[in-house]
């Protein structure tokens, strides 16, 4: 099975340490989120991954290598100037009909291969892996009418959400929705796709952080030492 996953960004809601560190070399313990992805993939079955890179991309490259060490073939795309989320996808040669894409700063138990295997039952084009997420605003909300009088108050209310994790299934076809020589982004994709093709969701309760938060980031290195096991089921 092949992957790409996309480790081009700048990572700037983590500054400062993104200005010398590419996002997924981001350290778990004692190692980086890129390598906890990396053996994950392998261990439900990918061989082939493709890196989509640029900033910091040398770095990247020189930990990776050609995946030997992972049990991978690991290859690169390299876009030149910000493409944004999803015009990277074509840069990449060679994809095959049905293909994971996803961020490389995500911590999750989710299974990939189950997700896969979902996207082909369903007959999706697009397969989103969702999760569950509530936020809680720290403030007053106040709900009006269009006269500005007052009809609520809502003291630090918790908002229930629907949220994508940055990991999708893609069907070939689904590139040919995404214009060539400029950026464009995955909200812009889905937008394209919704009404012509078929575009669904994979709901998931496993773990899920995105470590691009530093709110998840700080939660994810303890929840990495508390359960390794669980996001690196093959490990020895």
């Amino acid at each position: 099975m092949r992957a790409v996953i996309l480790a081009g960004g700048k990572g700037t809601r983590l500054l400062p340490y993104t200005v010398v560190f590419p996002k997924s070399l981001m350290p778990l313990g004692d190692m980086p989120i890129i390598e906890v992805v990396l053996r994950q993939l392998r261990h439900f079955g990918f061989d082939h991954v493709t890196m989509a890179v640029g900033h910091l991309a040398e770095l990247m490259m020189a930990f990776l290598g050609d995946g030997t060490r992972f049990g991978l073939r690991i290859d690169y795309s390299r876009e030149d100037e910000p493409l944004g989320t999803a015009a990277p996808l074509l840069l990449v040669r060679d994809l095959p009909e049905t293909f994971l894409v996803m961020n490389g700063d995500v911590l999750t138990t989710l299974d990939y291969a189950a997700l896969v295997k979902f996207h082909h039952e369903r007959r999706n084009d697009l397969t989103i892996a969702a999760h569950e997420r509530d936020v809680r605003i720290d403030l007053g909300v106040i709900e009006t009418d269009a006269d500005g009088r007052v009809r609520g108050y809502i003291e630090k209310p918790t908002r229930h959400f629907t949220v994508s994790t940055g990991v999708y299934v893609f069907n070939r076809s689904a590139l040919d929705f995404i214009p060539p020589g400029r950026a464009f982004d995955f909200p812009d994709l889905i937008q394209a796709m919704m009404k012509p093709r078929q575009v669904g969701t994979y709901l998931f309760r496993d773990v899920w952080l995105d470590i691009g938060r530093h709110e998840d980031f700080e939660r994810a290195q303890e929840i990495f030492a508390q359960r390794r096991s669980e996001f690196l089921p093959g490990e020895r």
